[in-house]
């Protein structure tokens, strides 16, 4: 039987209380005007929150289990507050991984007190799934690289003062021949584009990234030109637990509302809950939820503990994808529990459907977890 240890259930308590009484009731709004929610950046800010996977020696509690935790109760009740904590922390696990120690004492404590905001840049319009395949070229140019390409997809990179950019450092079109840079946002020919109008995760918005002939020195790489690939595959492999986390807080939450529901709405003389069919979606629901936070409790542990490479990856792999596709099920049998209230925008339980959609795709595809899942069992 899994069990949360002291601190996170301390952890787990601070959030649930914050989340009912200050976030719950900014939620739809925050989804129905896609704005960057900076209230709610503050109040992460002030409640510490960032720090809790952060190494010790930046005054963290250096547990993902925790920041798993909290990403679970946050998302229970707003999608996007929750992705406000992983857009800070996505860019730790290339930073401790790749980073020098001057990248790591410039950047690190910034992100932990919340007075810096970063990003990571992967994706291109030709290669999402296939990192490997990016054509943004870094061309060395004396003691400096100049990067040329275009992002897309690029979350908090209207908000961040640092993106982490992927790019070819190859004189040829080697696949995998890639690094990470540490861009600041300010930087000449680094620019943002519009923010992409989605379908879920609207509260911290997504944007194209244009590079032209980008100068930064050469001392912005992590790692150097022969690690840099591994540096953002570890990076990924790391967050891969609090995605599933987010997951799990969507399938929750879309099952909090849908009991509530339907405990309260009445047909042919009865509650809806008391239709045999309905309480056995019910079952089924919880279960799903219930066996989708082991597994992903189960990989932030294994984090905590020092697992890494294709155990972790296994590990991670095997929690982000069954837990985003236990949100997916979940959220569209509690729309199904809500009948045409569900598609009707003033209930919030269809803001639950399009963000569950959101996390079978993003931070590498259901298609490509069991890919490696797959590799990892056969080989």
């Amino acid at each position: 039987m899994f069990k949360l240890g002291e601190d996170q259930t301390l952890v787990q308590d601070l959030v649930r209380r914050v989340a009912r009484e200050k976030v719950a009731p900014r939620a739809q709004e925050i989804d129905r005007t896609a704005e960057y929610p900076h209230d709610m950046f503050e109040m992460l800010k002030e409640l510490g929150l960032f720090l809790l996977p952060f190494p010790e020696e930046y005054g963290g509690a250096n547990s993902m289990l925790s920041a798993c935790v909290a990403v679970e109760e946050f998302g229970r009740v707003c999608y996007n507050t929750a992705y406000l904590l992983l857009v800070q922390w996505v860019p730790i696990g290339a930073i401790l991984a790749g980073g020098t120690q001057e990248q790591k004492d410039r950047y690190l404590p910034g992100l932990a007190k919340g007075e810096l905001r970063g990003a990571l840049s992967l994706t291109e319009p030709q290669s999402g799934s296939d990192v490997s395949g990016i054509k943004t070229k870094a061309r060395k140019d004396g003691g400096d690289y100049i990067l040329d390409g275009n992002k897309i997809w690029c979350t908090n990179s209207g908000m961040a003062d640092f993106v982490l950019v992927a790019a070819k450092t190859g004189t040829g079109d080697e696949r995998g021949k890639i690094n990470l840079f540490i861009v600041d946002t300010d930087t000449p020919g680094f620019n943002v584009g519009p923010k992409e109008d989605k379908m879920g995760a609207r509260g911290v918005p997504s944007h194209s990234l244009y590079l032209e002939n980008c100068r930064v020195p050469a001392s912005a790489m992590l790692g150097d030109e022969e690690t840099g690939f591994r540096v953002a595959m570890a990076a990924l492999n790391d967050s891969r637990p609090i995605i599933g986390a987010r997951a799990v807080g969507c399938a929750q939450g879309a099952l909090d509302h849908a009991v509530e529901f339907i405990k309260n709405r009445h047909a042919f003389g009865q509650t809806i809950a008391d239709f045999q069919g309905i309480k056995w979606m019910v079952a089924d629901m919880e279960t799903q939820t219930a066996a989708a936070r082991l597994l992903v409790y189960q990989a932030a542990a294994a984090l905590d503990a020092g697992v890494k490479g294709k155990e972790l990856a296994h590990l991670a792999a095997m929690a982000k994808t069954f837990s985003t596709d236990t949100a997916m099920k979940v959220a569209t049998d509690a729309v199904q529990l809500f009948g045409a209230a569900g598609i009707s925008n003033e209930y919030g339980i269809n803001r639950y459907f399009r963000d569950a959609k959101v996390l079978q795709i993003i931070e590498g595809t259901n298609q490509i977890q069991r890919n490696i899942i797959s590799r990892s069992v056969l080989a």
